[in-house]
């Protein structure tokens, strides 16, 4: 389903757009160079259903998460113009060029165009850019050169799609036609194409009797089963997921009766979630139906690919998230990298559904979701869940030690290394969270961090980089991210950093 019922104009052709998209590789090629003129424009837009982002506190600040990119301007002769609905303040963009390395804050903030919609209102930034023709004009005139200039952004829907036409920029991202194959149904048929272990399942519902049918026949399939998890296909971040409990269900006949009649008892992750509207979003949408993947020792690792507009494939890091909500299924944050006793296992399956997505002609950054299980042998057991064809949770805090150590991915080991061959770990999160921390403005939060010394370090290449800091004043939330040679440093790092918000902000 696409976010605000977006149709992309008849005139707008599927044509146009692979046209527009083929100057992409041409382009891509003169940019091994990092001196290269570009022009980058950053179109941060959760082009998703507004009602199952309603349930996440703070969820506009989000456009923030891609200032990441912000360290591209350390590229001398690369422009970036960066797009977002309500403006944001001027000490976040001072903060974020200050980390730059290597190059004067002065010199990169005369590259970087801020443009805003100054519209706080619920539908998607990318709709709003749309309805504004002079914003979209202002955007050109920030553009010296369009042969060498292309948006990013967070997804790509039939909206970017649109908006790529009018302002006539190719996307680095996955067409729109192809987002079905991230879907959660899309999912589980990737995974099965790809020969990928993956819970006990169904695809392709779409009505409370597919639902109740999937049920009751999971559990004649796995007579044992205690729970199932019901997803809407376009859920994020775990909210549009729901666990239906077989506790009390009957061993004769009226299980179909039974299953039908608890279906609104549902355990929904989104806190405002009801039966009806969830109802009303698979009928729209479609979901699946999958067994709970029970364990006492169970982990939920990610991996991540890129695909270039050359076509070329490369895993790019993995992670185990962070999960919290009532069962353990929403995102938090991350560490970074896996745990080395299957990381490269999961980065190995993952590659086989990144071939499969590589043939289907999917490009850009995504991930590929897993659940572990640790078995009485102590081996892993591992189940692919989805896939995210865009930018995701583990997307800003990777690029972000990319651009500050200048290091690289190694896969063949799945460690991250500096220049000098040191290893870097990370823990992050997007959920640092208090209502103590509320009426905290970006100026205070800089003020904390200096004073606590709670600063990445280029010299030592380790510290703490703050994110969602937009947010903190509101809704008392931000995200951290904290970078250390090994995993136990990067969670002591964030111990302490949240000890010093609580401590400064007289939190309990």
């Amino acid at each position: 389903m696409l976010a605000d019922n977006a149709n992309p104009q008849p005139a707008r052709t599927l044509q146009a757009f692979a046209d527009l998209q083929a100057r992409l590789a041409g382009m891509f090629r003169s940019f091994s160079e990092p001196d290269a003129p570009r022009t980058v424009l950053i179109v941060p837009s959760l082009s998703m259903d507004r009602e199952v982002l309603a349930g996440i506190s703070g969820v506009h600040h989000y456009e923030e998460r891609m200032l990441c990119y912000l360290m591209l301007l350390r590229m001398p002769r690369t422009q970036v113009i960066y797009v977002t609905s309500y403006p944001i303040p001027e000490p976040i963009i001072d903060y974020y060029l200050h980390l730059l390395p290597g190059i004067p804050a002065q010199h990169a903030r005369k590259r970087l165009t801020i443009l805003s919609c100054h519209d706080g209102s619920q539908q998607s930034l990318t709709r709003k850019v749309l309805e504004r023709p002079r914003l979209q004009q202002r955007i050109r005139e920030a553009i010296d050169d369009p042969s060498c200039a292309y948006m990013i952004c967070f997804n790509v829907t039939e909206l970017e799609r649109d908006l790529a036409l009018r302002l006539d920029l190719p996307i680095y991202g996955c067409d729109p036609d192809l987002l079905s194959l991230g879907s959660k149904s899309g999912s589980r048929r990737i995974f099965r194409e790809a020969g990928i272990a993956m819970p006990e399942g169904f695809e392709d519902l779409s009505t409370t009797d597919e639902i109740v049918e999937a049920l009751v026949e999971l559990r004649a399939r796995r007579p044992g089963i205690r729970r199932a998890v019901v997803k809407l296909n376009e859920g994020f971040s775990g909210e549009g997921n729901a666990v239906f409990s077989y506790d009390g269900a009957p061993e004769g006949g009226g299980l179909a009766r039974w299953v039908r009649e608890r279906l609104p008892r549902l355990a929904f992750e989104a806190k405002d979630m009801t039966w009806e509207l969830f109802e009303e979003k698979l009928s729209e949408m479609g979901g699946i139906v999958e067994e709970f993947i029970e364990g006492e020792v169970k982990r939920s690792p990610s991996a991540q690919f890129r695909i270039d507009p050359l076509g070329q494939l490369e895993p790019v890091s993995t992670h185990d998230q962070v999960l919290g909500g009532e069962s353990g299924q929403v995102f938090l944050g991350c560490t970074f990298p896996a745990d080395e006793h299957y990381r490269l296992d999961i980065q190995e399956d993952g590659l086989k559904a990144a071939r499969a997505l590589a043939s289907k002609g999917v490009c850009g950054r995504f991930a590929i979701d897993f659940l572990s299980v640790r078995e009485a042998a102590g081996t892993w057991s591992h189940y692919a869940i989805e896939i995210n064809l865009r930018r995701g949770g583990t997307t800003h805090p990777f690029m972000m030690l990319e651009f500050l150590t200048d290091g690289c991915y190694e896969p063949a080991t799945g460690r991250f290394l500096t220049p000098a061959g040191h290893p870097r770990c990370y823990y992050a999160s997007d959920n640092v969270e208090s209502p103590r921390y509320r009426g905290l403005t970006p100026a205070d939060l800089v003020d904390i961090a200096a004073l606590n010394r709670l600063h990445f370090d280029g010299a030592c290449q380790k510290g703490v980089v703050f994110h969602l800091i937009g947010a903190l004043s509101e809704f008392g939330k931000l995200g951290v991210l904290c970078i250390a040679p090994s995993h136990e440093e990067a969670e002591a790092l964030y111990r302490r950093t949240t000890e010093v918000l609580d401590r400064e902000s007289g939190a309990a």
